[in-house]
């Protein structure tokens, strides 16, 4: 099987090509940075260019599937500029591969878009299963929304198309994980607000295995990538503390000083989403992190 990648620099990226190498998956990948192509016998990258539309058409070469992970960064503070990168990141990128497709002869059968639970309505009673119709109107449901209204279009040309909502993603190299524990390790780790938020995670091991799995069973439609049993920021924080061996008594971070610090992208802190990954279960994932307290040791000691 041959498969490929936007975003392939990214956190995501990165660990899915060697989980991909180690399932025996040759990969291309797409870049805006030509320094960083490389020609090896299972990893290939090639140039293209999404504000011009510039795609290398060798990309295309015996690929099977396209994992679609390309998109700007969230945790910047969202000036009107970068909202816009945001949006375009995402979706640009998604219409350049769709032209590029129906362009072109090719092999692809899927089409694999990452997506974020951001889509689900911000509810501290609401169970967010896949079929949830409680959307968030927010400007970062927004944005979801027109990620996965750019993947559906693949449909239109023959494709399989699943998008993968995400949660919260545990990783040691970056994401959110690395910036709460750090005031945790000197002592001062507090909750956002209340801390009464549901937060749904997935630790980034999980999260790959569950792009390969979707890959080589050809899933199709929506599924939640996030583990089976959420916690509120609280929980989090104080199970961060008890991994390092820190104390937690700081009181929670009050609304405005977060929005002073952080602007409207202070949101993203008090949205609460409790998710339950209810496809990736039925067709047999199996999660080797269900629990915090199985996922935070190898990554934070």
């Amino acid at each position: 099987m041959k498969v490929l990648i936007t975003g392939a620099t990214g956190l995501i990226g990165k660990q899915l090509i060697a989980k991909l190498a180690s399932h025996q998956v040759r990969v291309h990948y797409l870049t805006t940075g030509k320094q960083n192509i490389k020609n090896e016998p299972h990893l290939k990258g090639f140039f293209w260019d999404p504000k011009k539309e510039f795609v290398d058409e060798k990309c295309l070469d015996g690929v099977d599937a396209i994992i679609h992970l390309a998109g700007a960064g969230i945790s910047k503070r969202w000036t009107r500029k970068y909202k816009q990168e945001i949006i375009e990141s995402r979706v640009l990128t998604a219409n350049t591969l769709f032209k590029l497709l129906r362009e072109n002869q090719n092999s692809v059968r899927h089409f694999i878009s990452a997506s974020a639970i951001g889509i689900y309505k911000d509810s501290m009673a609401i169970d967010h299963s896949e079929e949830s119709d409680a959307l968030e109107t927010s400007f970062i449901g927004n944005v979801v929304q027109k990620w996965e209204a750019a993947a559906d279009r693949f449909a239109s040309i023959g494709l399989k198309v699943c998008k993968m909502r995400t949660g919260l993603v545990l990783a040691r190299e970056g994401g959110m994980l690395p910036q709460v524990a750090q005031p945790v390790r000197f002592g001062f780790g507090a909750a956002f607000v209340s801390g009464t938020q549901w937060q749904s995670w997935i630790h980034i091991n999980d999260l790959t295995e569950m792009y390969v799995k979707a890959l080589e069973d050809e899933w199709e439609g929506v599924f939640n990538a996030v583990a089976p049993n959420p916690v509120t920021n609280k929980q989090m924080v104080a199970a961060i503390a008890r991994t390092l061996d820190k104390p937690y008594f700081m009181p929670d971070l009050p609304g405005w000083l977060l929005r002073l610090m952080l602007g409207e992208m202070s949101t993203l802190l008090f949205l609460s989403q409790k998710v339950t990954p209810r496809r990736p279960l039925e067709q047999g994932y199996r999660f080797q992190f269900k629990t915090l307290e199985e996922a935070l040791p190898a990554l934070l000691k």
